[in-house]
């Protein structure tokens, strides 16, 4: 029951970290039923390639060696020798095919995911010893599905494999009286056959026990609103201290603004919420933005360039396009050019006129 609640709990779909943490750790979906369709297409083409001629060799071999039984030593190295020789054609017959197989089977877990490298799925865990996880396991929804799966599979293949046999059944009568040349050319000839509609069935049941194995750990993988907050403040920081960290870096910002308004050329206001500070020097290709806010900052600005004697004009249009336009320790645009240059001749101007 508490399973139960804990996997209604999580309604919000997995994020992209979520995902590739749960692929690092190895679990993935996979498909047995895909795997074992690719490890039956790699002895099918085993078959398809090397199985004539080892069914060939092996009744010319049998043919010859049973025409001449009476010339063979029974001595016991000529056994070995015999022995030997049977044991060498088997492992090069069946190296070729279990290579072909163990390609097959590594295309098959390529297909379904990246190569991944992971020790995780080794580790002990002592969550596995646990009784109810292995009652779970063994009675639980997966274990349901993986029943069923399993004795349709029994019955669909034993089905395909009856009919094929059934539709043999003159052949298979008269396997008795074969040559040994042509019955191993015929046994793999309905071998081919029972192959062929066994790969047919496991194609169809792989492919859909993988969209299920997909889904099941897409659904898996589903997180709580509790998991989901805890995830955005793990990436993204903690909102608190985010919040934290701005008011900080504003007061730092505040600071070296206050700092730089004594030096400022002139302040240019709107006049009660908008507060501009520009320098200008000879040689400045244009006038440079030191400080600027609006309302207590704006207030705190014209405080500061008061007490050091800046001049302050109020321009109501100016202050506020400057204020809009003009970034910090940037020049003013272009198209203020005209309008700051008028304010800034008229402080030079009076300045002069009080020296």
């Amino acid at each position: 029951m508490a399973d139960e609640k804990e996997d209604d709990d999580k309604t919000e779909e997995a994020t992209q970290k979520r995902l590739e943490d749960a692929i690092k750790r190895g679990d993935v979906a996979k498909s047995i039923e895909l795997n074992t369709f690719f490890v039956l297409s790699g002895l099918a083409l085993a078959m398809l390639i090397s199985g004539g001629y080892a069914a060939r060799e092996t009744a010319l071999s049998m043919r010859s060696f049973l025409m001449n039984a009476h010339q063979v030593p029974s001595s016991g190295a000529a056994f070995q020798f015999v022995a030997f020789k049977g044991f060498w054609n088997a492992l090069l017959a069946s190296g070729f095919v279990l290579g072909i197989i163990m390609v097959a089977t590594l295309i098959g877990c390529l297909v379904q995911h990246r190569p991944l490298w992971t020790f995780d799925p080794l580790t002990p865990k002592l969550s596995k010893l646990s009784l109810m996880q292995g009652a779970k396991r063994i009675f639980g929804k997966e274990a349901l599905a993986n029943f069923i799966k399993g004795m349709l599979k029994v019955v669909i293949v034993g089905w395909v494999v009856g009919y094929v046999l059934w539709s043999e059944h003159d052949r298979l009568d008269a396997f008795t009286r074969m040559d040994v040349a042509a019955l191993l050319p015929a046994v793999l000839s309905i071998t081919m056959k029972l192959m062929v509609g066994v790969l047919a069935i496991y194609f169809f049941v792989g492919v859909g026990d993988f969209v299920y194995q997909r889904f099941s750990w897409m659904k898996r993988q589903r997180m709580t609103r509790e998991e989901l907050k805890q995830e955005f403040k793990d990436s993204d920081g903690n909102p608190e201290v985010k919040a934290k960290l701005r008011q900080i870096r504003t007061q730092r910002l505040r600071k070296r603004m206050m700092a730089q308004v004594p030096q400022a050329t002139v302040i240019i206001t709107n006049p009660t919420h908008y507060a501009v500070a520009l320098k200008y020097e000879a040689g400045m290709e244009a006038p440079l933005c030191v400080a600027k806010g609006v309302d207590a900052m704006a207030l705190k600005i014209r405080e500061v360039a008061g007490e050091h004697g800046v001049p302050i004009v109020e321009n109501v249009p100016l202050a506020r396009a400057l204020h809009a336009s003009t970034d910090l320790d940037e020049p003013v645009p272009v198209e203020h050019y005209k309008a700051v240059a008028e304010v800034i001749g008229f402080v030079m101007r009076t300045r002069r006129r009080r020296a």
